[in-house]
């Protein structure tokens, strides 16, 4: 390795970097025994894993918050259905369009369309949406993110157009999802849904909090071992941050330093995952996006909401504040993307097929031509939160 090393974590780190599958309790151990040597030693790792199958390349995505109204109460989130004291809204869909126009122009080629579990928010609305913009820009990405939906309803959404999906597992262990939900939000439907969306086609996003109420190292091994078994396309991680709208309020805020450790182990994990510095890390840091990036990210997410509703989309506190022009925003990232090692390309930023390496001869750092599936592994059924041992 190159360096003086000790402690049982090392000898793990060593077989991660080498693309061996980790064991529950290798994981555990790895989450343990983090020091700040092994944590930049894994971070250099990561990304030399991420420039082998994207090269440079930072994917910008324009996250649109389409509806802040949400029929769940989960414990930790400030648009839950029990916080009265927030604004609620739903964009018209010529809103939406007129926000992936904007981006469209600045340079944007993937949308995220995100928004509460809202009622109003059938096939039929979102279909329209997904169609209407697929027709005004044929060459982008939609990317949904509206909570749990049937098989049916996915397949729908598939059929109409819309390419990648983010759901977020939260937690991979049962008796944790409890302590952050309601009973009637279980883990086992929220892990029915990934396999829904892997079965409808999407290219998947999964992802968890990192320090939430209640999480232990062996809650963390448990994400781990879920995202190596299921390899989502996307896995979005960031800090817990509390709102103070919720029964949460006066819990500590995750830590950025985990976060981006986390984020290294899932790099490794996968080398052609997507993986966003999440604006979360900016709440608690400045610099978090940056460091997230030093440590194998190569998604930003910016927002191009309308600045009328951003204030009302708090998922937590400290948010920060937003409401610049897309052209804005895109030079903006552009010059931190030169700081940060990293070159903002115009492109959907699909996933990298399974066994590729090495940006696109385009320059780009794309790999999947607008309009073809990637490539995606298959996955166990049904999903358990434990991979087989390795």
């Amino acid at each position: 390795m190159g360096q003086a090393v000790a402690g049982p974590a090392w000898p793990i780190a060593e077989k991660l970097r080498q693309g061996d599958a980790l064991s529950a309790a290798e994981l555990e151990l790895l989450v343990r025994h983090r020091t700040p040597e092994l944590a930049e030693y894994l971070a250099k790792a990561a990304r030399a894993a991420c420039e082998a199958v994207y090269g440079d390349a930072l994917f910008a995505r324009g996250l649109i918050e389409i509806s802040n109204i949400c029929r769940n109460d989960c414990y930790y989130c400030g648009i839950r259905r029990s916080n009265r004291s927030v604004g609620r809204y739903r964009l018209a869909p010529e809103d939406v369009l007129a926000c992936a126009e904007e981006g469209w122009q600045a340079g944007f080629r993937t949308f995220v369309l995100q928004g509460g579990e809202d009622a109003a928010l059938t096939d039929a609305w979102l279909c329209a949406v997904v169609e209407g913009l697929k027709g005004a820009h044929p060459g982008c990405a939609i990317t949904l993110s509206v909570g749990e939906r049937s098989l049916e309803s996915y397949r729908r959404l598939r059929a109409a157009g819309a390419d990648r999906y983010l759901l977020r597992h939260e937690t991979a262990t049962a008796a944790h999802y409890r302590q952050l939900h309601p009973r009637s939000l279980t883990l086992e439907a929220r892990l029915a849904c990934l396999q829904a969306l892997r079965e409808a086609g999407f290219a998947v996003g999964a992802g968890f909090m990192v320090g939430s109420p209640g999480q232990t190292a062996a809650h963390l091994a448990a994400d781990l071992a879920f995202v190596q078994q299921f390899r989502p396309e996307m896995c979005g991680i960031g800090p817990f941050v509390p709102h103070h709208a919720t029964p949460f309020a006066a819990q500590p805020a995750g830590s950025v330093e985990l976060t981006c450790y986390l984020l290294s182990i899932i790099r490794l994990m996968n080398p052609a995952v997507l993986l966003p510095a999440t604006t979360a890390l900016e709440a608690l840091d400045p610099e978090g996006r940056r460091r997230a990036v030093r440590a194998g990210a190569n998604v930003v997410m910016p927002n191009l909401s309308p600045p009328a509703v951003q204030g009302s989309y708090q998922l937590y506190d400290n948010k920060p504040a937003g409401g610049e022009a897309a052209q804005q925003l895109w030079d903006a990232l552009a010059c931190k993307a030169r700081g940060w090692g990293k070159r903002l390309v115009e492109d959907r930023g699909d996933p990298a097929p399974a066994g590729v390496a090495g940006p696109s001869s385009a320059g780009g750092g794309g790999f999947v031509s607008p309009g073809t599936a990637p490539a995606r592994p298959s996955s166990p059924d049904p999903i358990s939160p434990y991979p087989k041992e390795a």
